[in-house]
């Protein structure tokens, strides 16, 4: 009777390793992109949002697979091909700074890359585009310059996991 306990006890201690270990293979499959936030599962780009859409049409728009682009080792959509073909024609003049993470959290004092970003979120600063976890950016106006300044350390952390 306690071999079969024991044997249900192993088990369960198996699932919940295992399930650990898919956790953490998530983990750093979304931190491994390094260059894009593709979030935590498949390798969609900024949560399947169109990044030609908030400089075109000023919001926040949901891309569709029909009009998918492979760019850094992500995969972006766009609503449509017009949309597509300006970013394949200039993808830094459209793409996220920061590559896609949270801009108040690589521009706060830790400076770390916030993964699960909020794609209607967004501002458009002299020109480029800035997107945040929250419901609204969390210190406005959003500290670039130290952004800018924490992006290449926290970029190369993240290259490196």
């Amino acid at each position: 009777m306690n071999i079969g306990r024991n044997s249900r006890q192993v088990a369960r201690f198996a699932r919940a390793v295992a399930g650990i270990g898919f956790a953490v293979g998530m983990l750093a499959g979304a931190v491994h992109a390094g260059e894009v936030n593709v979030g935590y599962f498949g390798n969609v780009a900024i949560k399947g949002y169109d990044t030609v859409a908030y400089f075109t049409d000023g919001k926040a728009e949901k891309g569709s697979q029909e009009f998918a682009y492979d760019w850094l080792g992500a995969t972006w959509y766009f609503v449509n091909a017009e949309h597509r073909k300006l970013f394949a024609t200039s993808p830094i003049s459209y793409a996220p700074q920061y590559g896609g993470f949270c801009a108040d959290g690589v521009s706060d004092g830790n400076g770390h890359a916030q993964v699960n970003i909020e794609p209607t979120t967004w501002q458009i600063i002299d020109g480029k585009l800035y997107l945040a976890a929250g419901a609204e950016f969390v210190s406005p106006p959003l500290s670039r310059a130290n952004g800018d300044k924490n992006w290449p350390r926290i970029r190369a952390q993240l290259l490196a996991q």
